[in-house]
């Protein structure tokens, strides 16, 4: 499958780069600077530099050919407020018309969504999300919302709880489960969710929370 990635030098879109690879993918990144790809890696993909927030350089890593493109980027205290959702925006826009293409996407554990079932320990994530993360929860929930608004898109999603580094495991819940404060999952399996989305049309317009 051919497949655009955004957020290929991250933590979880390093670990959707190298699993696309294996899997055979024809893969092609747009990042700042290609010298943050792994080494060993950057024969084997397609790699153009430029600026996600710039609506032309979007354009240019999404043509006919494309058939997925996943959203991996992650948010830090020094990102821009609504980094993601401004960036999903013109990719959301370059994909609308285009029925074969789908939009995955790697959300935040602290969006409810109307399926979840709200517990105790789901509300202590939130409001520890609005205390000490509040830039990332603020631009996922915005990012959600953004979504809404473009159901004519093929869109599917995961909202990962606390990540962490660990080995590829293949085995986790993936759902409207359960979730509280010592819920987790690891960078790989988040990738690799995302991965099993590129022919599952079962959580489409979904996003199921991912933990162990």
């Amino acid at each position: 499958m051919k497949i655009t990635l955004f957020g290929a030098t991250g933590a979880v879109g390093g670990q959707c780069l190298r699993q696309a690879v294996d899997a055979g993918h024809e893969v092609t990144v747009l990042v700042r600077s290609a010298a943050k790809l792994p080494i060993e890696l950057r024969d084997s993909i397609s790699i153009v530099e430029g600026d996600a927030l710039n609506v032309d350089d979007v354009w240019r890593v999404i043509d006919a050919d494309t058939e997925a493109v996943l959203f991996a980027i992650g948010v830090d205290k020094h990102s821009l407020p609504d980094l993601c959702t401004e960036i999903s925006r013109h990719i959301l826009d370059a994909l609308r018309g285009e029925s074969g293409m789908r939009f995955i996407w790697c959300g935040g554990g602290s969006t409810f969504v109307e399926e979840d079932r709200i517990t105790f320990g789901a509300r202590f994530v939130r409001k520890f999300a609005e205390l000490f993360m509040s830039l990332r929860h603020e631009d996922k929930e915005h990012q959600y919302q953004l979504l809404q608004q473009y159901l004519d898109v093929k869109w599917l999603g995961v909202r990962p709880l606390q990540m962490k580094d660990g080995q590829l495991r293949g085995q986790y819940r993936i759902g409207f489960d359960r979730f509280n404060g010592f819920s987790n999952i690891s960078f790989a399996d988040c990738a690799h969710a995302m991965l099993s989305m590129l022919e599952d049309d079962r959580w489409l317009h979904k996003a199921p929370i991912i933990q162990y």
